[in-house]
């Protein structure tokens, strides 16, 4: 499989970086026109898409899931050679994710699939009701969010997925799920809006039923790209590894270049109580992925110093459907912004 280039240079992504951000907030906010009531799910979907860390979205059917992914695809300019949907079952098989087994090839003795068209090949994946898939596909998943890579004929290969959102009416509790559920560092909830919107939820709707059936995405205004996005992570993964190995100007890492001390201590504070009060698993790895997503959203929202506007994040981190309305109603609190 060919892998796209994605070997820019920190100097080039240094001049364009003010303009990818600029790009990328002129993307959410346009997309945001769209739906009602979604600019938060938007918001996120984009740190995600930076950070490329996988998002799950948790909410019932029929409160836009699926429609916000397939927009969002849409205003990126992702065509449907690198984009990959599916709705898992438990009677989902391995070849419906990651290709057919070539049939040539295991005349031969070889164990290769067919995997053009499928989830390696993709740039951008969505995947309904993860939750429901077997053991088999879960172990497939695993593999490749964790270490970008699939298997053919017991040789890793890697894949050309970058963004990954996921989508589950309920959220499962039994722990054979525990892992990959862990994975998805941010869980957020789509909720129905129209209690509070009515009215321009049946205009909306009726929006986008019309570009529906007239082939028409008005969402793709070409505000931003993939290539965007993409740029927007290896130039904030050059200036981690810069701080990390002490190349930055000032010598110090990351964490003492972008996380004010006040502001530190005060997600410091966040999680111990979030794990003490009201005991909610937060892993060494969540920890440091929390971290990135922090510097992504305050380097694409505000420039790149965390404030504690950003520590909203950590309203995402539920694991369960009570877990997920506690912190949504305790975290502002916390902040002082309830």
């Amino acid at each position: 499989m060919n892998l796209p280039r994605e070997d820019w240079s920190f100097e080039q992504l240094q001049t364009q970086a003010e303009e990818l951000r600029q790009r990328l907030n002129r993307f959410r906010q346009a997309l945001g026109r769209f739906f009602v009531g979604k600019q938060e799910l938007i918001d996120l979907m984009l740190v995600a898409a930076v950070a490329q860390e996988p998002l799950l979205l948790v909410g019932p059917p029929g409160t836009a899931k699926s429609d916000l992914v397939v927009k969002f695809k849409d205003a990126l300019g992702v065509g449907e050679d690198e984009y990959f949907e599916y709705m898992l079952t438990r009677f989902t098989e391995p070849s419906e994710i990651i290709g057919p087994i070539d049939i040539n090839q295991l005349r031969e003795g070889r164990y290769i699939r067919r995997e053009q068209g499928k989830l390696p090949t993709a740039r951008l994946a969505f995947l309904d009701e993860i939750f429901k898939s077997n053991s088999a596909i879960l172990n497939i998943l695993l593999t490749i969010i964790n270490e970008r890579k699939f298997y053919q004929d017991g040789v890793p290969q890697p894949v050309r997925l970058r963004i990954l959102f996921a989508a589950t009416n309920e959220v499962p509790e039994h722990g054979e799920l525990s892992a990959l559920k862990d994975r998805f560092v941010l869980k957020v909830e789509s909720r129905s809006v129209q209690d509070e919107h009515f009215a321009e939820l049946i205009d909306f709707g009726i929006h986008s039923e019309v570009c529906r059936a007239l082939n028409q995405r008005p969402w793709a205004e070409g505000h931003a790209t993939l290539e965007d996005v993409l740029k927007a992570h290896r130039y904030l993964t050059y200036q981690f590894g810069r701080s990390a190995m002490g190349d930055a100007e000032d010598g110090l890492p990351d964490r003492r270049r972008f996380f004010p001390p006040d502001v530190f201590r005060e997600f410091q504070r966040l999680v111990k109580t979030l794990v003490r009060e009201d005991r909610i698993f937060i892993s060494d790895r969540k920890v440091v992925k929390l971290y990135k997503l922090l510097r992504v959203r305050s380097w694409l929202l505000s420039g790149g110093t965390i404030s504690r506007d950003d520590l909203q994040l950590l309203a995402y981190l539920g694991e369960t459907h009570q877990e997920i309305e506690l912190l949504r109603q305790k975290v502002p609190l916390l902040l002082g912004q309830g």
